[in-house]
């Protein structure tokens, strides 16, 4: 199928007694007759019968002009508003997807993303390479080319987040094969977030705090006591906050579904989320960057990674933080230690922390006593 919108793509077909057609949207058709180079419309009704149009009032290089023209006679003739099919770039189609996040709303996810792809994407040749001759070959190098110097979790969450940019692109017309970049995410011992499940101890953990700036220490001090998400944290107010309980929310799905639960506070974390709330107003942020921006992906990175370098400068053996330690090792250290030091059940933990009995058992059953290990195989077997 010729793409009429160019006009060299024009000149190249062969003089035919019938138009050349390019698919506008369903059942809808623009077409093009080389020889009188003159225009015209198809259309398909619900009843699959076909009814045709000459746009001859429209010179031959007026692409613009007769697509607008079909489009008004689609409608007329019943038609659903039609969608232009767009022959992008890498780039410019993720530029769409951005664009389409701001158009509704979703200004954070759109920062979060603009901030990714220019990091990993834009100094990449998958860039400028079109998506409609792109190939998972292609895809697949170029996740290979992410690989150096990242852990196979994060090259996993940088892949989803392209993925998605071009899956929902395909859905705004622009032209591509969601097969090329559907592939199987590099093996790695993960959690529900995508992240690898480090232990931290609570010697590491105290060092870790200890070696933070002051607000950063607060905000992984927070996580260790609840095993929040570091973004679920970084989202919570000071009315979230009711002085036994502290509301948790984060999105999962396809489309994402605000998730909302209220995790239990034991003394120690009554009296610090007490501290953080003190003489804030409701809608204040429990915890910020500078004392009003609220943490963001980056700032938490940067911080937990010079906590890490601190600490490991002069620890030695068992004292050293593992490799592969992200600021989610204070959520695994907490779910880990609920299960294992204090013998919580399976199916409570899963409730207070956000996560699932599955990914429980994925995640943290190196974790888990032989007794609590039998208990979950129970609570599954009965689920």
């Amino acid at each position: 199928m010729p793409d009429l919108s160019k006009k060299r793509e024009r000149d190249r077909l062969a003089v035919a007694r019938n138009p050349y057609f390019m698919k506008l949207g369903k059942g809808a058709y623009l077409g093009f007759r080389r020889g009188p180079d003159t225009w015209h419309a198809r259309f398909r009704d619900k009843k699959k019968k076909q009814h045709s149009k000459a746009l001859e009032e429209f010179r031959p290089n007026d692409y613009d002009g007769a697509k607008k023209a079909a489009e008004a006679w689609f409608e007329q003739m019943g038609a659903p508003a039609t969608r232009a099919i767009k022959r992008d770039t890498v780039r410019l189609a993720l530029d769409a997807y951005l664009a389409d996040l701001l158009r509704h709303g979703r200004t954070a996810a759109a920062t979060d993303a603009t901030g990714r792809f220019k990091q990993i994407v834009h100094p990449d040749a998958i860039a400028d390479l079109s998506l409609e001759a792109a190939t998972k070959d292609d895809f697949l190098e170029f996740r290979d080319r992410l690989r150096k110097g990242r852990q196979p979790r994060s090259v996993n969450r940088h892949f989803r987040s392209i993925a998605a940019g071009l899956n929902r692109a395909t859905e705004l017309g622009h032209v591509g094969n969601p097969a090329a970049w559907r592939l199987k995410p590099l093996a790695d011992d993960v959690d529900d977030d995508g992240e690898t499940a480090v232990f931290l101890s609570p010697e590491h953990r105290r060092a870790l705090i200890a070696a933070a700036e002051s607000r950063a220490a607060e905000f992984f001090r927070g996580m260790e006591l609840t095993g929040a998400r570091p973004r679920e944290l970084a989202e919570a107010t000071a009315r979230d906050f009711n002085g036994s309980t502290l509301r948790l929310a984060h999105r999962k799905g396809r489309p994402p579904k605000l998730r909302v639960r209220y995790t239990v506070l034991g003394p120690d974390a009554i009296e610090f989320f007490a501290m953080m709330a003190a003489d804030k107003l409701p809608s204040a942020w429990l915890f910020t960057e500078d004392g009003s921006t609220p943490w963001r992906r980056h700032y938490w990175g940067r911080a937990f990674r010079r906590a890490f370098k601190a600490v490991n400068k002069s620890a030695r053996g068992s004292a050293r933080i593992p490799a592969g330690a992200s600021s989610y090792g204070f959520r695994h250290a907490r779910i880990s230690e609920l299960l294992q030091v204090h013998g919580v059940d399976p199916l409570t933990v899963a409730h207070q922390t956000g996560t699932s009995l599955v990914m429980i058992e994925r995640a943290y059953l190196r974790f888990i006593p032989q007794a609590l290990q039998e208990k979950l195989a129970s609570l599954k077997e009965r689920a």
